[in-house]
């Protein structure tokens, strides 16, 4: 292993946005440099509402029309279903962005395609093909900025604990049956897809995830799960951005500031 990842800690959610705004907008400007637009990939939860309150506060001053989102998981629901991460997305971020202004282009799943998760998977993998490796065969692409939230059992995207899709090492994007979170079927970005990205940024906040925080970055059993295995591939191209509930009784060294 590398650099270990770098664990942020804020105050309140106000400054963990504010810090995360210049986070994604470095990322960003990196991305225009590499290829001259910005590939993002996003998770569900209450990610699209951070997101939101860090960068609607300057949704004039981006170059919207330039970012291409995709979804780091998805389940298999309709769009307009509750469980969609598209439709939350849509709802807490999409919709927000000025009227009158550009538009990120989002790639979202083949909601026809919603009763095989695998032939679902391997459509949104081709898509991902599409854009990624249009031109030259790659072995994996590598996002500008992969978004990410941790479960309170150490999940992230729809990879849990123990489950055989860990193991996956060819596949770019796979599916879920048998989620041991409901809906139990969905799609996933693989997690040598996740640790290959250039940055990759976790958005944990509040008392409830100071266990699950306190096992992934203190202990052996933590760095196990998901999340601790992302630290463990991605290094120090991982960083956390926490508010000081989240991070109560964790040892592991904190920054206050980017």
């Amino acid at each position: 292993m590398g650099k270990p990842p770098t664990l942020y800690t804020f105050p309140d959610i106000t400054a963990l946005a504010e810090s995360l705004r210049d986070f994604v907008m470095t990322a960003e400007v990196e991305g225009y440099r590499r290829h001259g637009d910005f590939k993002v990939a996003v998770s569900g939860g209450s990610l699209p509402n951070t997101l939101a309150k860090a960068l609607l506060p300057i949704g004039d001053d981006v170059e919207w029309d330039r970012w291409e989102i995709f979804f780091a998981d998805e389940r298999a629901v309709p769009r307009d279903h509750e469980d969609s991460n598209y439709k939350l997305l849509k709802e807490e971020f999409l919709n927000k962005l000025p009227a009158d202004g550009p538009k990120p282009n989002v790639h979202a799943i083949d909601f026809k395609l919603l009763d095989d998760v695998n032939e679902l998977a391997d459509e949104y993998e081709q898509a991902l093909v599409q854009r990624f490796a249009a031109k030259d065969s790659v072995r994996l692409p590598i996002f500008d900025l992969i978004l990410l939230g941790a479960g309170p059992d150490g999940h992230t995207c729809s990879l849990f604990p123990n489950h055989p899709l860990l193991r996956e090492t060819d596949a770019w994007v796979a599916g879920i049956s048998d989620s041991p979170k409901p809906p139990p079927k969905r799609i996933t970005l693989t997690l040598p897809v996740v640790t290959h990205a250039h940055r990759i940024a976790f958005v944990a906040t509040g008392t409830g995830k100071k266990d699950i925080l306190k096992k992934i970055f203190d202990t052996e059993e933590g760095q196990g799960l998901p999340c601790g295995l992302v630290n463990e591939g991605g290094a120090e191209r991982v960083s956390w951005f926490t508010d000081q509930a989240a991070v109560e009784g964790v040892s592991f060294p904190k920054k206050g500031s980017l």
